[in-house]
């Protein structure tokens, strides 16, 4: 089961081309999980780090630009849970915009004890609805 949410490409986003300029995805990329976090896993980030001193940095990103965005366009984002670890899931995400897949991402997160700075163990709660939404990789 997958997790989707949307997003505008604003000015802020574009460079002189009029396209994403590519870091930008990655803001956007990163606004996308914290939603995931909020609104499926039940772990809002300001709860998560403030409350709880967990993070969940990005240990490994593989992308692939398929198509440019512009200024104006409304994305859909979908993120899908395909492994997950002890202290890591592997997400795929996929950026579609107007019929066109824009990009595409393999990203690892670990769960992190901000403080001392090591991997630690899922949340039960958090590991829980990750399950339920896992999809396994294709072979």
């Amino acid at each position: 089961m997958s997790f989707e949410t949307g997003t505008q490409v604003r000015f802020a986003h574009v460079d002189a081309a009029g396209i994403v300029f590519y870091p930008r995805y990655f803001e956007m990329l990163n606004g996308a999980v914290e939603d995931w976090f909020d609104q499926s896993l039940g772990l809002s980030f300001k709860a998560m780090h403030m409350d709880r001193h967990i993070g969940v940095p990005t240990v490994k990103l593989e992308v692939t630009f398929l198509s440019p965005s512009q200024l104006g366009d409304d994305l859909l984002i979908r993120i899908t849970p395909r492994q997950i670890g002890r202290t890591s899931c592997t997400i795929d995400i996929i950026f579609t915009g107007e019929g066109r897949d824009r990009l595409k991402a393999q990203v690892v997160l670990v769960c992190m004890d901000v403080d001392a700075r090591r991997a630690v163990p899922w949340p039960d709660a958090v590991r829980e609805k990750l399950m339920e939404q896992l999809v396994p990789q294709e072979d």
